[in-house]
């Protein structure tokens, strides 16, 4: 089977608008949550999030074409910019142009959505913006990063939830090893921080609020206290590239991406089944991809989006895969600093797993100050600080609405 490793970053998140801006973040075990910005919340329940701070699309693309772009778009465009540069293929126009992408987005331009609706309905339902559709739509992440840079490979946008951008990562995968690509560009992005989404999600009541006074602590994973997630936004990029290929230019790598396991519950619309039966399947499936077993994987960074529900049924999933190996596992949520992103959550928390094993340093999850173990929460989720270690092997997970799973194995190149 050909290997396939990472061999370029780029990342746009509430952390920072680099990769290596989101690492020091991370490391520190800083929170990149605050007060929404992005529209007024005076008749909002839910007033924070973890949003992108200080971006601006001109630095990363021309400004006028930022200005037919959504946020995640641009996002999206940004962090392949970067991730190119990274990989040292960005003026590789051969390369590039055999090139596939695979971008996962679980819900797209829902700002240019609430928009459009909005001036529909006050013009008496005869305009809307030109650009609607061309901005809201999914695929238009993957789409303008080709424009962008020169890309005509097979071009996918993957839609599965909050699993959106792992999914898209395994498939990426699969191109590679195939043999139908040498170098592919995979990912995730998501920008639902507007009114409209964060009604929607409210409604659901799945959103924390009760944090207006200290947002930071609002996303805590594992916690007693957790009440639900915080909204995030962001992009991560990842360039895919097969392991001879990456070796025979010289290329920087971060590490391998070794295996990929993929179910659906089959339960309900928005609630993970607590049995955890198909997510431990997933994590099962992906360490017969990897050739792993359980005991060989030391760091799990967890989907741990701080709800009741995902925290402890992702512990029963742990215990159904793991067995008593899950009780020597280092796990963290990292969603208690980036908030939960959606559709890129899968892609940024492959980034961040990919720069611990090459670091040597597992994240902690902020905010834990008493785990639940009494509400089914009673492994080790490293609690607010870090711990320095060598990681030859880690795996990471996302689950989204429709029952989606998907996990990734990493492992540390040292051949």
């Amino acid at each position: 089977m050909r290997r396939v490793v990472i061999t370029g970053m780029g990342a746009v998140t509430p952390l920072g608008n680099t990769v290596e801006a989101t690492w020091e973040g991370i490391k520190n075990g800083k929170s990149g949550l605050g007060l929404i910005t992005h529209f007024d919340t005076t008749n909002f329940n839910v007033k924070y999030a973890a949003e992108v701070k200080d971006f601006k699309a001109a630095d990363y693309m021309d400004a006028k074409d930022a200005r037919k772009m959504a946020r995640f778009t641009q996002y999206a465009v940004a962090a392949a910019k970067m991730a190119l540069e990274d990989s040292g293929l960005k003026d590789n126009k051969d390369v590039l142009a055999e090139a596939p992408i695979y971008i996962g987005v679980g819900i797209g331009g829902f700002e240019v959505t609430e928009d459009g609706c909005i001036r529909y309905y006050k013009s008496d339902f005869k305009r809307v913006p030109p650009m609607t559709i061309p901005e809201l739509i999914p695929n238009e992440a993957a789409g303008n990063i080709c424009m962008q840079f020169g890309l005509h490979g097979t071009t996918h946008t993957v839609s599965t939830a909050c699993s959106s951008g792992t999914d898209a990562i395994g498939d990426a995968l699969d191109q590679i090893r195939s043999g139908r690509a040498d170098v592919c560009l995979s990912g995730g992005a998501e920008s639902t921080i507007n009114g409209y989404a964060i009604a929607a999600f409210d409604v659901l009541q799945t959103l924390s609020k009760s944090y207006v006074d200290d947002p930071t602590k609002a996303s805590r994973p594992f916690d007693k206290d957790r009440e639900g997630f915080v909204m995030g936004e962001g992009s991560a990029i990842l360039v895919l590239e097969e392991y001879e290929h990456a070796k025979a230019r010289g290329a920087k790598i971060y590490a391998e991406i070794a295996g990929y396991g993929g179910t659906t519950d089959g339960y309900h619309l928005t609630s993970p089944n607590p049995d955890g039966v198909q997510g431990a399947r997933a994590m099962t499936l992906a360490m017969k991809d990897a050739n792993v077993k359980p005991e060989d994987i030391q760091y799990y960074n967890a989907h741990g989006t701080s709800t009741h529900l995902n925290d402890s049924g992702e512990t029963q999933m742990l215990h159904n895969a793991f067995g008593e190996a899950a009780k020597k596992l280092h796990i963290s949520s990292t969603k208690s600093m980036t908030g939960h992103c959606l559709g890129a959550t899968g892609a940024i928390e492959a980034m961040i797993t990919a720069l611990a094993i090459k670091n040597g340093f597992v994240p902690p999850t902020i905010n834990l100050d008493n785990v639940d173990v009494e509400g089914g929460c009673d492994l080790d989720y490293t609690p607010n600080k870090g711990i320095e270690m060598p990681i030859d092997c880690a795996m990471t997970a996302t689950f989204g609405f429709g029952g989606h799973n998907g996990v990734l194995v990493l492992k540390k190149v040292t051949d």
